[in-house]
């Protein structure tokens, strides 16, 4: 039986132009389904039904219909406030706080004409790279729910790939846009650094953290891009170079061109960590370099540069950028040991330390960007191991935990610190319908060319026609 939430987002767009559907009678679908499924899945942990549907009504009322995600649902991470509700970082140290303003990409989403029915789920102050935190459910892949649905956008990816939202934003500070995506099926854009006014990345320490889509499809993640590109002034005079087709939308949808890729299996971490890449992940990675070359394309072997600085300078940036988590004495027994540890450590890092960490991933930035410069875009495993079991992380030894995070995600982190745009795209499924992924990283401002080349991918193996049982 045909329901709303079968659309693609692009799909939900048109019927709310034509008027076929109001985002009214669309807010109320959605929140339907959250009522009847997320109690299994934790999508969300706060739901704000009353003023989701007063939204609506606000939208049909005086937001014009040219707003480019009019009458759409969408969901905060919980890591971004809005003003008036809940806004718990995944922490107990932030249990009661309820902001009074709204963060920038909140706003940009607002005046995008979206409509936000709550709050996803994310793991304390969005450090791990899965969901699970003491505050609330954990986030459940609906493909299998005894398997997490990785982190820090966890409940966004969850309550896309389970038809409770037909997209949703996440942040990006390590993977945590695309590691959740390449576990439960979706395709997940991290942008360049500097691209999106809202989440430039430039005011955050080493560049890290840029918000992006989480979507079923190519076309949906670029709509959702877009908008957020679109919604704000950029706040400093550096920005990322932008391709001169318009809109990205318009490279996802026509999904043209022929380009030089180059595969690669190496990643930054292989000399301080046993990296392994599964047999699931290498046969996703096959398929992909299969279909990709009988498009069409290019296809080179790459082999990361060895860099012995990389490991311990983005494990003292992680640490540092912790040391900030406003937590004092008795209040850090409130944090979740991984948290603590980080926030401890941070605290005891020299300026020097810290400088000279900064230093060196700028350097590895260069580098990198000169490795690649021969090819438009890099092919890697979007992740080495298959979606992990819920309680599967340590949670007690905050140095394994560390240790199984970059086991399971070695290839997402060096996009953050490079600043270059990746995506995701869910183009296998292993035994019982679990979604594997490939990542493309492209050049500064080349979001154009990953998402053409998703889209080409995306027609030729149809990866939005497959759902876990909630759809």
């Amino acid at each position: 039986m045909f329901e709303l939430h079968h659309l693609t987002a692009q799909e939900q767009w048109d019927w709310l132009q034509r008027g076929e559907i109001t985002p009214t009678e669309l807010a109320w679908h959605y929140l339907e389904r959250i009522e009847r499924l997320d109690a299994g899945l934790g999508a969300f942990v706060t739901v704000t039904s009353d003023a989701a549907l007063e939204r609506a009504a606000h939208v049909e009322a005086s937001v014009p219909k040219s707003a480019p995600l009019w009458g759409l649902p969408f969901g905060d991470k919980d890591l971004n406030p809005r003003a008036g509700v809940p806004t718990k970082y995944g922490s107990a140290l932030m249990a009661d706080f309820v902001p009074d303003a709204s963060d920038e990409l909140t706003l940009a989403l607002d005046s995008a004409g979206a409509v936000s029915l709550g709050k996803t789920n994310a793991p304390e102050f969005g450090l791990p790279s899965y969901t699970e935190s003491r505050v609330a459910p954990p986030a459940r892949n609906p493909w299998d729910t005894s398997l997490g649905a990785g982190g820090s956008s966890g409940g966004a990816a969850v309550a896309v790939a389970a038809g409770l939202l037909p997209f949703a934003p996440g942040t990006d500070g390590g993977g945590s846009v695309r590691i959740p995506a390449a576990a439960t099926g979706l395709v997940g854009l991290k942008p360049s650094r500097g691209l999106v006014p809202s989440g430039t990345g430039i005011d955050k320490l080493a560049g890290l953290v840029v918000p992006g889509p989480l979507a079923r499809t190519v076309a949906d993640a670029a709509m959702l891009l877009d908008a957020m590109i679109a919604g704000g002034d950029y706040p400093f005079t550096l920005r990322a170079p932008r391709w001169d087709g318009g809109g990205l939308l318009n490279a996802a949808v026509r999904g043209e061109g022929r380009f030089q890729l180059a595969v690669m299996t190496t990643s930054p971490w292989d000399d301080a960590y046993d990296i392994t890449v599964s047999a699931e992940a290498s046969a996703a990675l096959a398929l992909a370099v299969r279909e990709l070359a009988s498009i069409g394309h290019g296809i080179d072997e790459l082999a990361l540069e060895p860099d012995p600085t990389y490991s311990p300078a983005f494990r003292t940036v992680w640490q540092a950028g912790a040391s900030g988590i406003p937590a004092e004495g008795a209040e850090l027994e409130l944090l979740e040991p991984l948290t603590r540890w980080l926030v401890e450590r941070g605290r005891e890092l020299s300026a020097r330390q810290l400088a000279e960490s900064l230093a060196q991933l700028a350097a590895y930035e260069r580098s990198v960007i000169r490795q690649f410069a021969g090819v438009d875009a890099v092919l890697t495993p979007a992740l080495a191991l298959t979606p992990r079991p819920v309680g599967w992380y340590d949670s007690e030894d905050p140095e394994r935990n560390f240790a199984q995070q970059v086991q399971y995600t070695p290839f997402t982190s060096f996009a953050n610190v490079t600043g270059l745009p990746a995506i995701t795209l869910p183009v296998y499924e292993v035994a019982g319908g679990i979604p594997m992924g490939v990542q493309l990283i492209g050049r500064p401002g080349g979001e154009h060319v990953l998402l053409s080349v998703g889209a080409q991918l995306e027609r030729r193996l149809g990866w939005h026609r497959r759902h876990p049982p909630q759809w």
